[in-house]
Parts: C-alpha cells; sequence; structure tokens
C-alpha cells in the first residue's frame, strides 16, 4: 500500500482550526477529480469525509476506505443507506432510492464546508434530530466565508438531488478557479494503455525481474510484487524530483495520453492471444 505521511485531511483541518479558501479550493479540485474519476468507472464511493481523505509527502488528497462503495450499471439508482451520518446526502437518509453521483457530491459539500468553516453544516448527537437538520437543508455559513464560497456551498448542499450542481457545474463555478492547480484526468484501465518507462524496466532487472514479465504484467494492471516494485521505484524517482511517463502529472504522461495509440481499441491484434 502507499504510505500517506501527510495522514487524514481531517487531522488537518482540525491543525489549522480551518483552511484559506486558496488552499481549500485545491484539495476541493482533486476531490472533485477523484468522483469524477470514480464515476466514469460507475463507482460511488459513499462514505467520502476528511477522515477517508489522506495526504502525502506533496499534500496531494489521495481517497481511501472503500468499504461501503459499490459498483452500479449506467443509470441504475442505488436503495443501501450507508455511511457517516454527517456526510450522508437527504435523499439517503430519507430512504429514497439515489442516484451514486448525487450522494457523492453532497458529501464533497459537507467536506468543502468542514475545510472553510471548521466544523459541520450539520451535526448533533441525537441522530433523529441530526437527520432533520440535515432533510430540512438548512445551515448557517460564517461570515468570514467569501460570497462566492458562500454560493457554491449552498449549490452543492442542495437538498433536491434533481437540482443540486453537477460536477460540471461545480467546476465552472468561478470559486472552483480561484487557486489554478495542474489535475490529471487520470487513466482508465482498459480504455487507455498504461504506459511503461523503459528505464524503470532496466533498474528492475538489475534486481533481477524479467523485463518482459514485467511489462505484461504492468500492462494486465496486476497487482503482485512485480508491479508493486515497479511503482515503489517510480515513487522513489518522483520524491527526488525526477520525470517518468508513468507518473500520471508529467508532461510526458500527457502527451502520450493525446495520442490515439493510446486507446486499448488501436492497439493492433496481439497474435499470442488469438485476438
Amino acid at each position: 500500500m502507499e504510505y500517506a505521511q501527510g495522514k487524514e485531511l481531517y487531522d488537518y483541518i482540525v491543525s489549522k482550526k480551518r483552511l484559506q479558501e486558496i488552499e481549500a479550493c485545491k484539495f476541493f479540485q482533486q476531490i472533485i477529480s477523484g468522483i469524477e474519476y470514480l464515476h466514469k468507472l460507475r463507482i460511488v464511493h459513499r462514505d467520502l469525509k476528511p477522515e477517508n481523505l489522506l495526504l502525502d509527502h506533496n499534500k496531494d488528497l489521495k481517497i481511501v476506505d472503500f468499504g461501503l462503495s459499490n459498483l452500479y450499471a449506467k443509470n441504475a439508482l442505488l436503495k443501501t443507506p450507508c455511511g457517516s451520518p454527517c456526510y450522508a446526502a437527504p435523499e439517503m437518509i430519507a430512504g429514497k432510492k439515489y442516484q451514486g453521483i448525487c450522494v457523492d457530491i453532497w458529501s464533497s459539500g459537507i467536506i468543502l464546508f468542514a475545510m472553510i468553516c471548521g466544523y459541520l453544516p450539520f451535526d448533533d448527537n441525537n441522530n433523529e434530530i441530526l437527520y432533520k437538520k440535515i432533510t430540512d437543508g438548512k445551515f448557517t455559513i460564517p461570515t468570514w466565508v467569501s460570497d462566492q464560497g458562500k454560493d457554491l456551498l449552498r449549490k452543492i448542499l442542495n437538498t433536491d438531488p434533481n437540482t443540486r450542481y453537477t460536477l460540471q457545474q461545480i467546476k465552472s463555478h468561478p470559486w472552483f478557479s480561484i487557486n489554478i492547480t495542474k489535475i490529471n484526468e487520470g487513466l482508465l484501465v482498459n480504455i487507455s494503455v498504461i504506459p511503461i518507462d523503459e528505464k524503470l524496466l532496466t533498474k528492475m532487472e538489475e534486481y533481477g525481474f524479467n523485463r518482459e514479465e514485467a511489462r505484461q504484467n504492468l500492462l494486465a494492471n496486476r497487482h503482485n510484487h512485480i508491479t508493486t516494485s515497479y511503482y515503489l521505484l517510480l515513487k522513489k524517482i518522483i520524491k527526488a524530483g525526477g520525470q517518468s511517463i508513468a507518473d500520471l502529472v508529467s508532461d510526458e504522461f500527457l502527451e502520450f495520453m493525446a495520442k490515439p495509440s493510446s486507446l486499448v481499441s488501436n492497439l493492433p491484434p496481439n497474435p499470442a492471444s488469438g485476438k
């Protein structure tokens, strides 16, 4: 597993009392990017909260704890109520069938509120009272929050999932752009070819790995000691300030993804597989 030395986003917020909006914007952009990536794969997380967002050595977020996540079919509604009550969407609490993307967006709004306000918009030790507060959707935003920040919070923490802001509307909101950061859309396995750093394969050969076996394991996205060793070497290079085509935020990776040959559908047939 990856080591996230920055601990939880929750700890970070507590240590600072609340975050400046420009820093919160960077984190929020990464949360939205993560949600967008997951739902392209039709995965709903259902337990997004600061405790499930870890910080790495660059203070970049990693989404963890997929214990309540699920796969869903296109346009399918879900019905299982789950997650942490303070972050749960009103339609889920009300026992209604819900869209996975809508409940994850709601949770992102609660996280954004916690980051820039320093506390939760809906909170109570009594769950019945808490649920009433959430379904009513009434909350007060502190005066120190900017007008744009207040507007975005209200658009996301909308109790009606049909008019709640979508990912695209969030990304188009003026507040979302107050911090210009580079975020890569990521690599969709089985749609895009996994780029391989030949220099890293050469290094692996020095450790006794078979180059072609390592290549095939990486292309198949297998999780084993071979791919783990490769990605540990990659992490070491990145932390030292090096560049690699296998680094999903590198210029080399972006150039690779812009080529038609980066799509699995454009690959020539593999004679060995009979396809």
